[in-house]
C-alpha cells in the first residue's frame, strides 16, 4: 500500500479531488480556514474531535468515514513509519466523563492507539453503562487515583505508576477514587482488527448524543 493512503491529510485531499474541489472551495463548505486545510493535507497537522465533527456535518459524511482503515490483501512489509505523538497535534474528544487525547492519528492502520485520558466520571451513575469494543487495552495511571470497574471483577483502585490490561470486548469503565478529583491515565488499545479506531469514533458519537438526551430530558 502506498504511503499517500495512510493520513488524515490524504484522506481528506481524495475527498476534495473526488469532488472537484479547490481548497477554497472545501474551506467554504466546510468552515475551516484554507490553510489549516492544506496543513493537514501535507500531514503537517491533524485536527480536533470537533473540528472533525464539523466537516462530517459540513460535508455530509460520518464522522466515523473520517477514521476508516482501507483494506489491503498485499502481505505487509517495513514500512519504516514513525509518528511523535504530542497534545497540541492529538485529536481531542471532550466528554462529561473523559477528556481523551488521541495521539500519533495522522498514521493510518494503526494496530495500536496510544491516548492520554483526563478522567473526572465519580459514580457509575455518573459515568452510564460500561463501554466494550473489540480488542485488548493497557492503562497506566500517570496522575491520581482510578477504580476500574469491569463486566466479571470486583471492582479494583490503582494508583499513579500502577496500570492494568484488560479484554477491552468486556464492559469497563474507569472513574476517579475517591477523595480525587481528576486522574490522569496513557492508554493503548489494541486490535487485530483494521477498524479500531472508526469502532472508538462511533462509541463517542453515540454517547455524546446520550448525554444531550440527558440534558434535553
Amino acid at each position: 500500500m502506498q504511503g499517500s493512503q495512510l493520513t488524515l491529510g490524504a484522506l481528506l485531499k481524495g475527498l476534495r479531488n473526488r469532488n472537484g474541489w479547490t481548497l477554497k472551495q472545501m474551506s467554504e463548505r466546510s468552515g475551516i480556514p484554507v490553510s489549516t486545510l492544506s496543513k493537514v493535507e501535507h500531514d503537517r497537522l491533524t485536527l480536533t474531535y470537533d473540528k472533525l465533527q464539523q466537516l462530517s456535518e459540513r460535508l455530509n459524511i460520518r464522522m466515523s468515514e473520517l477514521f476508516v482503515e482501507e483494506e489491503s490483501s498485499a502481505a505487509p512489509t517495513v514500512m519504516a513509519r514513525r509518528s511523535i505523538g504530542t497534545l497540541d497535534r492529538a485529536v481531542r474528544v471532550n466528554t462529561a466523563n473523559y477528556d481523551y487525547y488521541y495521539l500519533c492519528t495522522e498514521l493510518r492502520q494503526k494496530r495500536m492507539i496510544p491516548n492520554l485520558t483526563r478522567i473526572r466520571a465519580k459514580s457509575l451513575e455518573e459515568f452510564g453503562s460500561l463501554v466494550s469494543h473489540g480488542g485488548e487495552e493497557f492503562i497506566f495511571v500517570v496522575e491520581g487515583r482510578i477504580v476500574v470497574h469491569t463486566e466479571f471483577y470486583d471492582p479494583l483502585e490503582l494508583g499513579a505508576g500502577e496500570s492494568i490490561y484488560i479484554d477491552s470486548s468486556m464492559g469497563h469503565a474507569y472513574l476517579v477514587a475517591e477523595g480525587c478529583e481528576e486522574a490522569v491515565t496513557i492508554g493503548v488499545m489494541s486490535s487485530g482488527e483494521d477498524n479500531l479506531m472508526n469502532s472508538l469514533i462511533n462509541i463517542h458519537e453515540e454517547r455524546t448524543q446520550d448525554e444531550g438526551k440527558d440534558l434535553a430530558a
